[in-house]
């Protein structure tokens, strides 16, 4: 088999599993799913599945990771001078995939995924800041304390769950908004609350 053909092969195989995932979750739920009834849903064998993922848990989590990496991308090319056009990546890349999250967030889902998901967030504010647009040199008290970590997890959680309840409302609500508007929303409350945290002695 060709290399191309091969690539193929998972390409396909990787697809018919995420489309299995969807349809038991939406049926059964994430919980009461095993991998034999993936596979059988996929129509793929179970060595196919565990050449690729070590359990459900590690499909979904490959899936986020995507996300993940497409908003760790958009930080190196935006960085903090276009904050907002980070999180609209990170908001197309969860549309690409809205049937799934819808699943997985909602009343049928997992609330391991959800604590993966907040977790995760928390872990990238956590490290880089708030991703609030740069201050102004002459605010260099503000540059000073955004530049730096937070003393703690409690806003870096608090605006985590904050961002998963929004994803949670805005798949629930059939994308009402555009990626675009939706981060721009969500930018502005997230910077309202981290300016307010970085005035706390």
């Amino acid at each position: 088999m060709t290399q191309k053909a091969e690539n193929l092969r998972v390409r396909r195989t990787r697809i018919l599993l995420r489309e299995a995932l969807i349809a038991l979750i939406e049926e059964r739920s994430f919980d009461n799913l095993t991998v034999g009834e993936l596979t059988e849903r996929a129509m793929v064998s179970r060595a196919a599945f565990y050449r690729h993922y070590q359990d459900k848990y590690d499909l979904v989590e490959q899936i986020f990771d995507e996300a993940m990496n497409t908003l760790f991308h958009a930080i190196g090319e935006f960085g903090r001078e276009h904050p907002t056009d980070v999180w609209v990546r990170f908001f197309e890349q969860i549309a690409r995939y809205d049937r799934l999250y819808r699943a997985l967030l909602g009343k049928k889902g997992s609330p391991w995924f959800a604590q993966k998901m907040r977790a995760r967030l928390a872990e990238l504010i956590q490290q880089h800041g708030s991703l609030e647009e740069a201050p102004e040199a002459a605010d260099s008290k503000h540059a000073a304390q955004m530049a730096h970590p937070f003393p703690d997890t409690f806003v870096p959680d608090l605006v985590a769950a904050m961002l998963v309840e929004a994803i949670t409302w805005w798949l629930e609500q059939g994308q009402a908004y555009t990626p675009g508007k939706m981060a721009t929303r969500i930018a502005v409350l997230a910077s309202a609350v981290f300016r307010e945290a970085g005035t706390w002695s």
